[in-house]
């Protein structure tokens, strides 16, 4: 039995489907298996990890969802989600924020699709509640104030600041913009391939060196970020690289040298959390650095041609 609790944001007409009736901004969560993390943000939008088997699917059925919306790296499982009558999009998107082109398209998607949505990522954590605010600001009438309070109650953390940024300066597109949008959305987008996180990987990277030198201090040419978030983003990136196993051609081998990177890029990003606190721990967030450095080195050395 699935215990609902549907109230939620609420605002302008959705083509194609009732109005929601209940003021916008509001969310509550849902009980229902296969699911983590699972809310109802009004009648029209749901937010939650990646649906487990039969079981994640069923609750979705159950519950009178129409279009499933994944913006996690991992490939749709399409045909179970057709077994239960549901339609899969996919729209992956990055720990660092959603683009402005990826921000439309999922507000075209939460307009036009058959409704009620489901948006998830893995977790149902981070990337997920943030489109689903963003498909909420698009068409409900939900303001930023709203979006973020909805982040913090999803449980997003807050250091991914791109994500947070996201929702403070989404503005909802014009229609001639979404109309620019085509209107077939693909149930299985091409994911970055391990050629464009490895740019995003040494973009951080990068930064990482530049903290390194002044001794993980901030930046004055970069007051936006910091050492500790760089490094998150860099573990993201290796995790996501690891858990999709980017680079599977390659071979095994080449797998467990990623895992040995996110495991080595969360160990500096702890070292420089714990950094952030005591600064006489500073040796053991350069030992950690150099760690990963040689970790990468190794990896260019045997795979980088």
């Amino acid at each position: 039995m699935i215990a609902l609790f549907l109230t939620g944001c609420a605002g302008k007409d959705v083509p194609g489907h009732s109005s929601p009736k209940a003021p916008p901004g509001e969310f509550h969560r849902v009980q229902g298996d296969g699911i983590e993390n699972l809310y109802a943000l009004g009648d029209h939008v749901y937010s939650g990890s990646a649906p487990e088997g039969d079981a994640g699917f069923a609750t979705l059925r159950n519950l009178g969802v129409k279009t499933v919306l994944s913006v996690d790296g991992m490939v749709p499982d399409t045909a179970l989600a057709a077994k239960h009558g549901l339609r899969y999009v996919h729209i992956p998107v990055g720990y660092d924020g959603i683009a402005a082109s990826n921000a439309v398209m999922i507000v075209k998607a939460a307009q036009t699709l058959p409704g009620p949505i489901f948006v998830h990522c893995h977790h149902g954590l981070h990337r997920g509640p943030t489109a689903a605010a963003i498909a909420c600001e698009g068409i409900a009438g939900w303001t930023p104030e709203q979006a973020e309070a909805w982040l913090h109650a999803a449980g997003t953390a807050t250091n991914y600041p791109g994500l947070y940024r996201t929702v403070r300066e989404f503005r909802p597109p014009t229609e001639s913009a979404l109309r620019h949008v085509p209107a077939q959305f693909t149930a299985h987008a091409r994911t970055p391939d391990l050629v464009n996180t490895m740019v995003q990987v040494d973009d951080h990277f990068a930064m990482l060196k530049a903290f390194q030198e002044t001794g993980f201090k901030s930046l004055p040419n970069h007051p936006d970020t910091s050492a500790v978030n760089e490094s998150l983003l860099l573990y993201e990136l290796f995790r996501e690289a690891h858990r999709t196993r980017q680079g599977s051609e390659r071979g095994e081998q080449f797998i467990a040298q990623v895992g040995k990177a996110e495991t080595s890029a969360g160990d500096l990003h702890k070292r420089l959390q714990e950094l952030g606190s005591d600064p006489a721990l500073a040796p053991q967030a350069e030992t950690a650095f150099r760690a990963m450095t040689e970790n990468c080195a190794t990896c260019h050395k045997s795979y980088r041609n």
